[in-house]
């Protein structure tokens, strides 16, 4: 900072060494690329085009995670007045050959919270990249999370007690914004060469919005990393859902007081006072019974990266809550993190890291995504909140 009783010519001085730090400093900041980033992460080159590097799962998560990486500098950028010299964002999109095409603005207070990255065709063409190597997106929308900043503090924690409390974000004015990027892009480009991700925050509105993209339609590839797994809503919603098994449990005792309304020879599909029974009466879609409608659209399928020492994101791995008997299964220590689908209807693929006890920061940051010798546990799942999440898109309309 420049002293104001310094002689103009020691301000230019001054200034001009300021400058010079300033850049210094970018270069051996905590978050440059070749400081906090992956290692060993190859750029596309002409071997892409016999062997593409984004076929490697390994490969496509992490520079998922360093595009969301870009999204939080771009508004780390903006606060701290970098200019495009000593920006720290673009060297996050820079070496995989993608561009910032636009960058989404909350009008409330100006902030960028996600960024739509495309696919560079001149700076491929530089390495002899003369085509887009096979399972590279053409576009890429990254959605950031909460930045404890005051700049955006306001506004991001404002998102987060709306997920808290009703378990969407459709009433942010961010979720209009990204939807409106995401689809304008998937139109343009078509879905299947289009990827939207986002880290905790961020994965919230990933999530929601190719979901509403999926009810038009329109799947894109999602990979949400810590993606917000707690709410006021869920809560009440699995108090409600325990209240009602505890319920139908005690009719079941009770001896009926008129004869079964179901016809005979159905009892063993749907038994007087049994709980599966009067559940798939209540929701016949989500048990398959338009089975026709439930495979039809399931082509959705998107990638949670969880950890299970996240608070914020665990309930991701947790099983059903009601077995096949009606019965509310709290016995988590016997659970397994990770289990095969046994609701086709709604599921997600599931990548669960696990590494005992670890602190919040640690298990929620974003940096842990591309770190080396990642081991992750990966299935086709369905959970209780994953099947809350996706329901809608299987109900028939």
């Amino acid at each position: 900072m420049l002293m104001s009783n310094c002689a103009s010519v020691e301000e230019e001085t001054k200034e001009s060494q300021s400058v010079v730090v300033k850049e210094d400093d970018a270069d051996h900041h905590p978050y440059a690329f070749h400081v906090s980033g992956p290692r060993n992460v190859s750029s596309p080159n002409w071997r892409d085009l016999i062997n593409s590097s984004w076929k490697d799962p390994n490969y496509k998560r992490t520079v998922m995670a360093c595009f969301i990486q870009a999204a939080y500098l771009l508004e780390l950028d903006r606060q701290e007045n970098r200019d495009e010299q000593n920006a720290l964002a673009p060297k996050w999109w820079i070496p995989f050959k993608y561009k910032l095409t636009q960058t989404l603005i909350d009008e409330r207070d100006g902030s960028i919270f996600g960024a739509l990255l495309e696919w560079d065709r001149s700076a491929a063409m530089a390495d002899l990249v003369v085509i887009r190597p096979s399972g590279a997106p053409k576009a890429v929308l990254a959605l950031r999370g909460t930045i404890l900043k005051s700049l955006t503090m306001r506004r991001d924690i404002q998102d987060d007690l709306r997920f808290l409390a009703w378990e969407s974000l459709k009433g942010s004015v961010r979720f209009n914004v990204a939807l409106e990027a995401l689809e304008s892009v998937a139109k343009r480009y078509g879905s299947s060469n289009v990827c939207v991700v986002g880290h905790s925050l961020g994965a919230g509105f990933a999530l929601q919005v190719g979901k509403a993209l999926a009810k038009d339609g329109l799947f894109v590839d999602a990979h949400l990393f810590n993606p917000p797994s707690i709410s006021f809503a869920m809560s009440l919603r699995n108090i409600g859902e325990k209240a009602g098994v505890a319920w139908k449990r005690l009719m079941s005792m009770l001896p009926p007081r008129n004869e079964p309304l179901i016809p005979n020879g159905c009892e063993e599909e749907a038994a007087p006072g049994s709980v599966s029974g009067g559940f798939r009466n209540w929701v016949p879609s989500f048990y398959g019974q338009n089975q026709k409608s439930s495979v039809d659209l399931r082509k959705w399928v998107p990638h949670l990266y969880v950890n299970d020492s996240d608070y914020i994101c665990c309930h991701y791995t947790d099983q059903d809550g009601v077995n096949d008997k009606g019965e509310v299964n709290n016995d988590k220590e016997n659970q397994s993190p990770v289990v095969k689908n046994t609701i086709p209807q709604a599921a997600a693929k599931l990548f669960v890291m696990s590494k005992g006890k670890q602190k919040f920061l640690e298990a929620h940051g974003l940096e842990q995504w591309w770190s080396e010798n990642l081991e992750l546990q990966s299935a086709i799942h369905s959970s209780r909140l994953i099947t809350q999440q996706l329901k809608s898109l299987y109900s028939v309309k």
